[in-house]
C-alpha cells in the first residue's frame, strides 16, 4: 500500500471506463429500447471536485451511451470517448493531445477491454468486482465495487495525498 500511496503524488489525470466502473454494469432497457445506467452520486461529487481542482478527467468506453455522456458532461468532464473499441489507442492519442505523460495517469478499469490501456498507465487500479485479469495488473483494488464508490475512493485518496481534499481551493465556487 505504501508504494501505491507514493505514486498518488504524481497523478494529474484520471481516466475511467464507464460500464462497471462509473456504473455497476447494469443496463436498464425501456419499452422503446432506450438503454440507461445508474451513476453513484458520491462518485459524481468526487469527479466534479477533481475537475474543479484542475485535474484532467477522461472517460473511455466501448458503449455508445448518450446518457453517460450527458452525466459526465454535467460533472464538467469534457473528454468523453464513447464507442471506443481500441482503448489503448485512444489512451495514447489522449496523452498526446493533453501533453501528459502516462506516469501521471491513474486509469480505472474493470474488464478485458481495459487491460491494454491499464498496462500503459502509470497507476492502473480497479473496483473490487473487476475480473481477475484486471485485478492481476492493478496496483490498487478499491474496496468498493463498480458504480458504488470506487471512483470516489481513488479520487479522494489522490486529493488527500496532494493536500487538495477539503482545501479552500476545492470549495471556492
Amino acid at each position: 500500500m505504501e508504494s501505491f500511496l507514493s505514486k498518488l503524488h504524481d497523478i494529474t489525470t484520471f481516466i475511467f471506463d464507464v460500464d462497471g466502473v462509473l456504473t455497476d454494469g447494469s443496463v436498464f432497457v425501456n419499452e422503446s429500447g432506450e438503454q440507461t445506467r445508474a451513476f453513484n452520486i458520491k462518485d459524481g461529487y468526487a469527479i466534479q471536485l477533481a475537475v474543479k481542482c484542475g485535474y484532467q478527467v477522461c472517460a473511455i468506453s466501448g458503449s455508445r451511451s448518450k446518457s453517460a455522456v450527458y452525466r459526465l458532461n454535467s460533472l464538467g468532464v469534457t473528454d468523453v470517448y464513447m464507442g471506443t473499441h481500441t482503448k489503448a489507442e485512444r489512451f495514447k492519442i489522449y496523452l498526446e493531445e493533453k501533453i501528459t505523460h502516462a506516469s501521471n495517469v491513474l486509469y480505472m478499469g474493470d474488464d478485458i477491454p481495459d487491460l491494454a490501456p491499464m498496462k500503459l498507465a502509470g497507476l492502473p487500479v480497479c473496483p473490487a468486482d473487476a475480473v481477475e485479469e484486471i485485478k492481476a495488473v492493478s496496483q490498487y483494488i478499491s474496496t468498493y465495487p463498480g458504480g458504488k464508490g470506487c471512483a470516489r475512493d481513488v479520487i479522494e485518496k489522490v486529493l488527500k495525498v496532494q493536500g487538495k481534499w477539503m482545501s479552500e481551493q476545492a470549495y471556492s465556487w
